[in-house]
């Protein structure tokens, strides 16, 4: 006994658009894993060159900075509200506390990129190898530059964390250079 409606149709079987293709769904679905190149040259490469690592280290410290100075400039002004501020008073103190913010910590973490990327692919190319030594003496490299302005001691302690963090990424302990962003962070507190 069979369900069918007014017409003689049957209703027990739903529409399948795939039934006169005669391949398995689950190959039609199945991407390849692997990277794919144009030219047997860029398959060869395992690194990114030097102008695209400055590019994207510098471009994901501003970008981190931005998101995370906006961030806080958005709590402080909300913070800072007063008694009987108006609602225009309250968004532009906003506006400007994350504006001035996130300018602040972008411009300062995009620096760190730019020399952290300009340090890794000047010992890359000394050194000749693609190891985690580069990243530990780049990190190094990119602390102590950096707070160099604020004496000895302060070169030797954001050199140290800077170091730290690099290996950590490199290691795997961090998975995310976004997360070691942070890291470079405190080197902007010591």
């Amino acid at each position: 006994m069979s369900k069918t409606g007014d017409h003689g149709e049957d209703r027990g079987r739903l529409y399948n658009p795939y039934q006169d293709l005669q391949v398995p769904i689950k190959k039609i679905y199945e991407l390849p894993t692997a990277p794919e190149f144009l030219f047997q040259e860029e398959a060869a490469v395992q690194r990114r060159s030097w102008g695209e690592n400055l590019t994207y280290y510098t471009g994901l410290g501003y970008a981190t900075g931005a998101i995370a100075g906006g961030s806080k400039g958005v709590i402080d002004g909300l913070r800072a509200r007063e008694e009987g501020d108006t609602i225009k008073l309250r968004i532009n103190r906003i506006l400007n506390s994350s504006g001035h913010s996130g300018r602040r910590l972008s411009n300062k973490l995009g620096s760190i990129g730019l020399i952290y990327a300009g340090l890794e692919s000047g010992i890359v190319a000394y050194r000749d190898t693609d190891d985690i030594i580069n990243s530990v003496l780049a990190g190094l490299g990119t602390g102590a530059l950096f707070k160099s302005a604020s004496g000895p001691r302060s070169a030797a302690v954001a050199g140290a964390i800077g170091g730290l963090m690099a290996g950590a990424a490199v290691f795997g302990f961090v998975r995310n250079l976004c997360l070691m962003r942070i890291g470079c962070w405190l080197l902007l507190v010591t």
